[in-house]
């Protein structure tokens, strides 16, 4: 399970990266703002994945070295972003940024969702829509 995750983060983190990196193309205020959401949810996430790495056998040394690896991904994305816009691709930009923020929603929709509905009690999952849903706005601001 842990080599498994490693891999879905580092997907996940090269996404981010390629979001990152068209925001960036649309303006500076559009990229800090990405930059800012992309922060505040991938926090949460690292620590989570920091714990399922330590419960598959890693020590913290080794757990924060692969994660470090995972990240590396980011700059990967990051570095595609810029380079399809600055080669002249057409519409690049145009085209990043909706699949990443589709795909962000997606994975909302179709996997936090069921979880937060079967684990939570219906306050809790209120408050958690709330949360997804603002996740969302702040997605449609950026874009």
């Amino acid at each position: 399970s842990g080599y498994l995750n490693l891999a879905a983060d580092a997907a996940h983190n090269f996404t981010d990266g390629l979001a990152l990196g068209a925001a960036f193309w649309g303006g500076p205020g559009r990229g800090v703002l990405t930059a800012l959401t992309v922060l505040l949810h991938e926090l949460p996430h690292e620590l989570g994945d920091m714990a399922l790495l330590l419960r598959a056998g890693c020590s913290k040394a080794q757990a924060m070295r692969l994660q470090l690896v995972t990240a590396l991904a980011a700059l990967a994305g990051a570095a595609c972003s810029l380079l399809a816009e600055g080669s002249g691709a057409a519409g690049a930009v145009g085209a990043i940024v909706p699949f990443t923020a589709g795909g962000f929603i997606y994975i909302g929709t179709v996997s936090v969702i069921p979880e937060i509905l079967r684990n939570s009690g219906l306050f809790q999952a209120l408050l958690q829509l709330l949360a997804l849903l603002g996740g969302v706005a702040l997605m449609l601001l950026v874009a």
